[in-house]
C-alpha cells in the first residue's frame, strides 16, 4: 500500500539530500537497535520526532525533491539503514517541491485510509499555520439534459408501452383537454433532464480551524470563542467563562482557558486519577492532552489550549513533562484561572448592587452561584492542597449564614458585616442544615445577633483545619470550648467568677460521677440559653461532626482516631431549672442512685444533642427505661411476665394417643383374621 505526501513549499538541493537524509537513516538504525534491546517505544523522544519515525510503519521510502532550476533527485532507503541517491529521470516532474512515497507495512495499511488520515490531522495538526489537503472522492448527483436521440428512443418506448391504453387516454384527454392545454404547452417547452451520479476526486482542506489564540483578544468576537470551544471540547453547550491571554518573560506562551457549564459526572469520583484537560501545543503542533503537571488537580476541570514557542519539539512527552519551563507555565496558568473565577464573582456582586439600587427584580441563580454549585468542592480542595494560593482561593468561598436567608455569602462580605468589637469569625459544621440551625451551640450567638457560618459539607471540616484565619480574623468553632463573644467588661467577668463558685460543688460532683474517658471536665457554660447542658470538645481536637465523619471511613485507623479525638467537656446552663434543682439536691446531700442515674442520663442526652455517637447505647436505654418505669409508678423489682404454654400441644398429644389406640386395635383384628385362616386351612 502506497501513501504519498506532496509539498510545493519545501524542496532540497543535492547536498541536502546527500548529507542530511543519510544521517537521518543512521539515526533511525540506532533508534531501532535501542528499541529492540529495551522494547520501550518512548525512546523515540531521545532521537527526535522527525522523518525517520516513518520506518515504524513503512518498509521502503522514496524522497523526490526539486529546487527551482536544480535537477530533480530521488532518495531511496529501506529499513536496514542502506540508501541510494540518483537523478530522477523516470518520475513525473515536480517543478518545485518534495514528494515522499511511503510503502506501508502489511500491519500498517490503516494509515492509508481516509478516516485515519483525517483523524491524525485533526488531532495533531489542526492548528498549524499551513494548509493540509487530502485527495479523496465523493459521490455527486446532478441533473443533465437528455440528448435528442435518447429522447426519441424514450418516446418510442413510451409509445409502445402505452399503445394498449391509447383509447382510454384519449377519452380522458378529451374531457380534460380544455383545462390542461396551457400546462401541456409549457411542459413541452421545458428541456428533459435526468439524474446522474458520478464520483468526483478533489483536494479537501482538513485543517480549516483557525488558531484564534494567536490573535489579540480584542480582535476576537465572543461568538468565535464559542465556536472554538465547541471545536476543541466537542461540547454543544456554551462555556461558563473564558480567559484569553499571552504570557511573556523567560517562558512565552499563549493560552485560552474555558470553564465548562457543567462539571464532568465523575469529576470528584476519579479526582486523584484525573489529568488536566488542557491541550498542549508546541508551535501549533499538538503534543498531548494528558499532562498531569500542567495545572493542579483541583483545576483539572478547565478546558482549553496552551501553545508555547519555548518548549522543545524534538523530545518525548515523558521528557517534556520534566522540563523546567512547565513549572513556570503551571504557575501562570493557575494565577490566570483564579483571576477568571474571581472576575466571575465580581460580576455577580456588581449586578447585586445594581439590583438593590433599582427596582426589585425576579430572583435568579447568578453565574457564580452556578459555578459554586458545580465546582465549589474543587475550590475547597484547592485551599486544602494549594497553600501558596490559599489566600486567593479563600476569597472565592461561598456559604450560607444565620443572617443570609439562604443566599450565598463570601468571607469578605461576612467581615464587612461584623459587629463592632467582634474579633472572630464564628462557624458551625453539622450533618444537615436543620441540625446546624437548631443546634444548642448557637443559642447565645443568635441572641447576641452575631452571624454564624453554616457548614454542611463533610469536606468543610477538612477545609477549616487548613484555613485558620481570614483578613487577620481567627475562625472560631461554636462547638468547641473557650468560646468568646468579644471583650468582657469587669462586671461580666466578676459575675462569671461568682457563678462558678456558686456551682462548684455540683460541677465537682458531676465530674467525679463520670469517668475520665467520658469527660475531662464539667464547666459553667456561656453559650447556652434554653438548653440545660451540652458537650464540647477541646480546641485542637476533632469536633463531634469530624469524629462522626472519621468513624464512617472504611479504612479509618483506630489508633489515629483515639489520638485525634477531642477531649470532651460538659458545659451546664446555671440558669436552667433542672441544673438549679440538681445544685440544691447536691448541696442537701441528696445524691442517691436516682440522682446519679438522672445526671448520667442528662450527659448521654447532651452527647446526642451535641452530635456525638453513644459508646454504650445499651446502658443509655436501660437508664431511659428505668426513668420511664419510675414515672409510671412501676416497681423496680417488677419482672417481665413469663410466656404461658398454649393448649394446642395438649390437643395434639390427645390426638396422638387416639391414633395409637386405633393402630393397636387394627393390629389385633389382623391377628384374629390370620388365626381364623390357619384354622380353616387345617380343617
Amino acid at each position: 500500500m502506497l501513501l504519498t505526501l506532496i509539498t510545493r513549499k519545501l524542496s532540497f538541493r543535492f547536498f541536502c539530500v546527500f548529507f542530511n537524509l543519510p544521517r537521518i537513516s543512521l539515526s533511525h538504525a540506532a533508534f531501532l537497535e535501542q528499541v529492540q534491546k529495551s522494547g520501550d517505544m518512548s525512546l523515540i523522544g531521545q532521537f527526535g520526532v522527525g522523518f525517520y519515525s516513518v520506518y515504524l510503519v513503512a518498509d521502503y521510502v522514496e524522497v523526490i525533491s526539486k529546487k527551482n532550476e536544480d535537477v530533480q533527485y530521488i532518495w531511496e532507503s529501506n529499513a536496514d539503514g542502506q540508501f541510494a541517491i540518483s537523478e530522477d529521470t523516470e518520475g513525473e516532474p515536480l517543478g518545485r517541491g518534495t514528494q515522499i512515497n511511503i510503502y506501508l507495512k502489511e500491519d500498517a495499511v490503516e494509515y492509508a485510509e481516509e478516516d485515519k488520515l483525517k483523524e491524525l490531522v485533526n488531532r495533531y495538526s489542526e492548528f498549524i499555520n499551513f494548509p493540509i489537503y487530502l485527495w479523496d472522492s465523493k459521490e455527486v448527483t446532478s441533473e443533465v439534459p437528455v440528448e435528442d436521440e435518447e429522447a426519441e428512443d424514450e418516446t418510442k418506448e413510451d409509445e409502445t408501452e402505452d399503445g394498449e391504453k391509447e383509447e382510454e387516454e384519449e377519452e380522458e384527454e378529451d374531457e380534460e383537454e380544455d383545462g390542461v392545454e396551457d400546462e401541456e404547452e409549457e411542459e413541452d417547452e421545458e428541456p428533459k433532464t435526468k439524474s446522474v451520479t458520478e464520483t468526483v476526486w478533489e483536494w479537501n482542506l482538513l485543517n480549516d480551524q483557525a488558531a484564534i489564540w494567536l490573535r489579540s483578544s480584542n480582535d476576537v468576537e465572543e461568538e468565535e470563542y464559542y465556536k472554538f470551544y465547541k471545536a476543541v471540547t466537542k461540547l454543544d453547550e456554551k462555556p461558563m467563562a473564558y480567559s484569553h491571554f499571552r504570557a511573556e518573560g523567560d517562558v512565552e506562551f499563549k493560552s485560552i482557558l474555558f470553564i465548562p457549564a457543567t462539571a464532568p459526572p465523575d469529576f470528584f469520583d476519579s479526582y486523584h486519577s484525573r489529568s488536566a484537560e488542557l491541550k498542549l501545543y508546541v508551535r501549533r503542533v499538538f503534543i498531548s492532552d494528558e499532562f498531569e503537571e500542567l495545572v493542579p488537580k483541583y483545576l483539572s476541570f478547565l478546558k482549553g489550549i496552551v501553545d508555547s514557542d519555548t518548549l522543545p519539539l524534538n523530545v518525548s512527552r515523558e521528557m517534556l513533562q520534566q522540563h523546567s519551563s512547565l513549572k513556570t507555565i503551571k504557575k501562570k496558568l493557575v494565577r490566570k484561572a483564579l483571576d477568571m473565577i474571581r472576575k466571575l464573582a465580581e460580576e455577580d456582586d456588581e449586578e447585586e448592587e445594581e439590583t438593590e439600587e433599582g427596582a426589585e427584580k425576579e430572583v435568579k441563580e447568578t453565574k457564580y452561584e452556578k459555578f459554586w454549585k458545580q465546582y465549589g468542592k474543587a475550590i475547597k480542595l484547592g485551599i486544602i492542597e494549594d497553600s501558596p494560593n490559599r489566600t486567593r482561593l479563600s476569597k472565592l468561598l461561598r456559604f450560607t449564614t444565620s443572617k443570609s436567608d439562604g443566599k450565598l455569602v463570601s468571607l469578605e462580605q461576612y467581615v464587612e458585616n461584623m459587629k463592632e468589637g467582634q474579633k472572630q469569625i464564628y462557624y458551625l459544621a453539622g450533618n444537615s442544615m436543620d441540625e446546624v440551625k437548631n443546634s444548642a451551640f448557637l443559642e447565645r450567638l443568635i441572641k447576641k445577633d452575631l452571624e454564624v457560618i453554616y457548614f454542611t459539607d463533610p469536606l468543610d471540616e477538612y477545609l477549616m483545619q487548613n484555613l485558620t484565619e481570614f483578613d487577620d480574623k481567627k475562625f472560631a468553632n461554636a462547638s468547641k470550648e473557650d468560646l468568646s463573644f468579644g471583650d468582657k467588661d469587669d462586671v461580666e467577668k466578676a459575675k462569671m467568677k461568682e457563678t462558678k463558685d456558686e456551682f462548684k460543688d455540683l460541677t465537682k460532683w458531676w465530674k467525679n460521677l463520670l469517668t475520665t474517658e467520658e469527660v475531662e471536665n464539667v464547666k459553667i457554660s456561656n453559650r447556652l440559653q434554653t438548653t440545660p447542658c451540652v458537650v464540647v470538645t477541646s480546641k485542637y481536637g476533632w469536633s463531634a461532626n469530624m469524629e462522626r465523619i472519621m468513624k464512617a471511613q472504611a479504612l479509618a485507623a483506630d489508633g489515629k482516631a483515639n489520638y485525634m479525638k477531642g477531649r470532651r467537656t460538659l458545659e451546664i446552663n446555671p440558669r436552667h431549672p433542672i441544673i438549679k434543682e440538681l445544685k440544691e439536691r447536691i448541696e442537701a446531700k441528696d445524691n442517691g442512685e436516682d440522682i446519679q442515674a438522672l445526671a448520667k442520663m442528662m450527659y448521654d442526652s447532651a452527647l446526642i444533642e451535641s452530635g456525638f455517637m453513644l459508646d454504650d447505647a445499651k446502658a443509655f436505654s436501660q437508664r431511659l427505661f428505668s426513668l420511664v418505669s419510675k414515672n409510671l409508678d412501676i416497681s423496680a423489682d417488677a419482672e417481665v411476665e413469663e410466656e404461658t404454654e398454649e393448649e394446642e400441644p395438649k390437643a395434639k398429644e390427645e390426638e396422638t394417643e387416639e391414633e395409637a389406640e386405633e393402630e393397636a386395635t387394627e393390629e389385633e383384628a389382623t391377628e384374629e383374621d390370620a388365626t381364623e385362616e390357619e384354622s380353616h386351612d387345617e380343617l
